[in-house]
C-alpha cells in the first residue's frame, strides 16, 4: 500500500511540477525561474506542512527522488512544451486534481501518524495540497487561486475531513485512501466540467 502512495505521490509531484512549468512559460520567464517555479509548485505545500510539523529534515531533503522528478518534468518541458497554450484544456486541470486529492490524503495521513487531531489533519492536508500552488501565484504577482471564486480548496477540504473521519471510524487504509480521493476528485471535476464557482465576496458600493 505504502508503495503504490509513494509511486502516486511522485506522480503528484510531476503534475504539480508541469503546472509550475507552464505558468513559467506563460510569464516568459528563464530556465532557472521555470526550475523555481516548477519546484514551489510541487514541493512548497509538503515544505510547509513539515517545518508546521516539526519533521525535520523536510520529506524531498530525505528523499532526492522528488528533486529528480521535478528537474524531469521541466527538462521534458523545456523540450518538449514550446507553447503551453497548446496543451489540451482539460488535461493539467485533471491531472491536477488528482494531484491535490493524494496531497491531501498525504498531508492528512502524517498529521494523524503523529497523533494530531483530526482537525489538524485537515488543515495540513489543505496546506499539502494547495500551499505550493499559492507560492506560484504569489512568484507570478497574481491572486492565489483558493483565495478567487474556483472550487479547489474546497475539495482539499472534504477530502481530508473524508480521510479522517474514515480512519476515526476504523476502516481500512485502503478504503479510507479511496473514499478520500473521490471526495476530493468528484468535487473538483465537477467544478471543472460544469465550471462551478463559489460566490464571490464582494462590498456594495454606497
Amino acid at each position: 500500500m505504502k508503495e503504490w502512495i509513494y509511486f502516486f505521490d511522485l506522480c503528484g509531484t510531476a503534475v504539480f511540477a508541469l503546472s509550475g512549468a507552464l505558468a513559467a512559460g506563460r510569464h516568459r520567464m528563464d530556465p532557472f525561474g521555470v526550475i523555481v517555479l516548477a519546484s514551489v509548485t510541487a514541493i512548497g505545500g509538503g515544505s510547509i506542512r513539515d517545518a508546521l510539523l516539526g519533521t525535520t529534515p523536510v520529506f524531498w531533503i530525505r528523499d532526492p527522488n522528488y528533486i529528480i522528478v521535478i528537474l524531469a518534468t521541466v527538462l521534458l518541458a523545456l523540450l518538449f512544451i514550446r507553447k503551453p497554450k497548446k496543451v489540451p484544456q482539460y488535461t493539467l486541470p485533471v491531472a491536477d486534481a488528482f494531484g491535490l486529492a493524494l496531497f491531501t490524503v498525504i498531508g492528512a495521513e502524517k498529521a494523524l501518524n503523529l497523533g494530531l487531531s483530526g482537525m489538524i489533519a485537515v488543515v495540513m492536508g489543505l496546506i499539502t495540497g494547495v500551499g505550493g500552488g499559492i507560492i506560484r501565484d504569489i512568484l507570478c504577482r497574481q491572486i492565489p487561486m483558493i483565495l478567487r471564486t474556483e472550487i479547489y480548496a474546497t475539495a482539499s477540504i472534504f477530502g481530508g475531513i473524508s480521510y479522517t473521519c474514515a480512519i476515526t471510524w476504523g476502516l481500512a487504509d485502503k478504503v479510507a485512501l479511496a473514499i478520500a480521493m473521490i471526495s476530493a476528485l468528484v468535487i473538483r471535476l465537477a467544478a471543472i466540467k460544469w465550471h462551478l464557482r463559489l460566490p464571490a465576496f464582494e462590498l456594495k458600493k454606497t
